[in-house]
């Protein structure tokens, strides 16, 4: 892969289409067209990991997504500056790399369902498990990739809200620049090669969309699966933007809900540091004493260093990347003290974050409510005629294609619906046709 095919500004959609020439680049625009968007606006009411807010502001969907986009871009800028002293000349767009990562940053969670990475395993549960598992035959024999929803996968669903033309909608769905697709895309390959992870990049429906994408950019056959695509070099500065945020910021709002106490977050927070440096670091953290603004002095800290190092590790191995055989992501290449620190706070997550009574609440939500708003509304699509799938289409959206062709098509019709709801609208929904909650009269 070569550095000047891979930073395109055309726009998937409208490659015939010319426009004005504008103040802002066309990737400053997708950032923008993302920001002023619905479904970006919509993250505010999704669970990031916790419960949304009463008392205690804790992230969402929205913050997360705007605090991974700010370290995406210092990643970006990062690369840029040593790739233009390493390439003069200007031949190449490498002082956009910093747009295109912290606009891919922005829309990387934009396909998650509701109850944050719950949706995901009840929306898989419900087929692998649960109801819809009456459906595979049917969806096998019409030619349908029934592993699309085996392993639900926000990431395939964030590609096809970027890039579906929904009804009403304009070709190309948002009509963002390739280079930004191709950004978010960090599982280049379809359902049927997600092995034992469920992970996987695009449904059946845009896999065609992928490949138009591949090819524009130059993107190769990865060199160990013809099956599966290399990634995108970018992809590996959003990954990493995602993986130091999300690890930060759960230590730092587990202190504000008292599932760790103050003094396991710093203490957890301070191992990244070592010698002169955490002497300098403790020394400021002294002039303060709200625990909450040392926290916040150490993430800031934290997020500097790791950037510095995942923007080292990139440079280094840069010829990697092109060639795609670069293995695992960034964050599992850091070395040393800041490699034991990471590993540490991800441990204390899973054993005591993920775990904890609120999360396991918003787990064991979710999937009730995803069970049941997907068995109903998938029963109301396939048997459009009956009295009451009339009354509960008339809740769908237009833009949702309820009459689509097959029963693939039907079901991502639900799953485009129901992954687009926030959790308030999901379980305002759920009580609604339940009967549990009516109107005032």
């Amino acid at each position: 892969m070569n550095w000047t095919q891979l930073l395109s500004g055309k726009r998937f959609g409208l490659e015939e289409y010319h426009e004005r020439k504008h103040e802002r680049t066309d990737f400053q625009r997708d950032y923008d067209r993302l920001i002023f968007s619905s479904p970006f606006r919509r993250l505010q009411n999704k669970t990031q990991v916790f419960p949304l807010p009463g008392s205690i502001f804790v992230h969402n969907r929205l913050t997360h997504s705007l605090e991974v986009s700010c370290v995406g871009r210092s990643l970006g800028n990062n690369i840029a500056k040593a790739l233009i002293q390493k390439y003069p000349g200007g031949s190449v767009n490498f002082p956009e790399i910093g747009s295109i990562v912290s606009a891919a940053c922005l829309a990387h969670d934009m396909g998650n369902p509701p109850f944050g990475h719950s949706g995901e395993r009840a929306i898989t549960a419900y087929f692998l498990e649960g109801n819809g598992m009456k459906w595979e035959e049917k969806v096998r024999e019409e030619g349908g990739r029934w592993e699309d929803f085996l392993h639900f996968e926000g990431n395939a669903n964030a590609i096809r809200l970027l890039t579906h033309q929904f009804i009403g909608r304009r070709k190309g769905g948002f009509a963002m620049t390739y280079s930004t697709l191709a950004s978010i895309v960090k599982y280049p390959y379809a359902s049927t090669e997600a092995g034992r992870k469920g992970k996987f990049g695009f449904f059946q429906s845009e896999e065609a969309s992928y490949r138009r994408i591949a090819t524009e950019l130059g993107i190769e056959p990865d060199p160990e699966n013809p099956r599966k695509f290399a990634r995108y070099p970018l992809v590996y500065l959003v990954e990493a933007a995602d993986d130091i945020c999300y690890q930060i910021m759960d230590i730092e709002d587990a202190c504000k809900l008292h599932i760790l106490t103050a003094d396991e977050a710093i203490q957890l927070l301070l191992n990244f540091f070592e010698g002169e440096r955490l002497e300098h670091i403790q020394r400021i953290m002294k002039m303060v004493d709200d625990t909450n603004e040392q926290i916040a002095y150490l993430r800031s800290c934290i997020i500097g260093l790791l950037v510095d190092e995942c923007s080292r590790i990139f440079l280094e191995h840069e010829d990697d990347f092109l060639n795609g055989t670069f293995p695992n992501s960034l964050i599992e290449h850091i070395s040393g003290k800041a490699k034991l620190a990471y590993e540490a706070c991800s441990a204390t997550a899973y054993k005591k974050i993920y775990s904890s009574k609120e999360v396991l609440d918003v787990e064991l939500a979710g999937y009730h409510i995803f069970s049941h708003l997907i068995d109903s509304f998938t029963e109301a699509v396939m048997n459009p005629n009956h009295a009451y799938s009339k009354l509960l289409l008339q809740r769908v959206p237009e833009q949702y294609d309820v009459k689509a062709p097959g029963t693939y098509g039907k079901i991502q019709c639900v799953l485009d619906y129901i992954s687009g709801m926030t959790d308030v609208y999901a379980l305002d929904l759920y009580r609604k046709i339940t009967g549990m909650s009516l109107p005032a009269v």
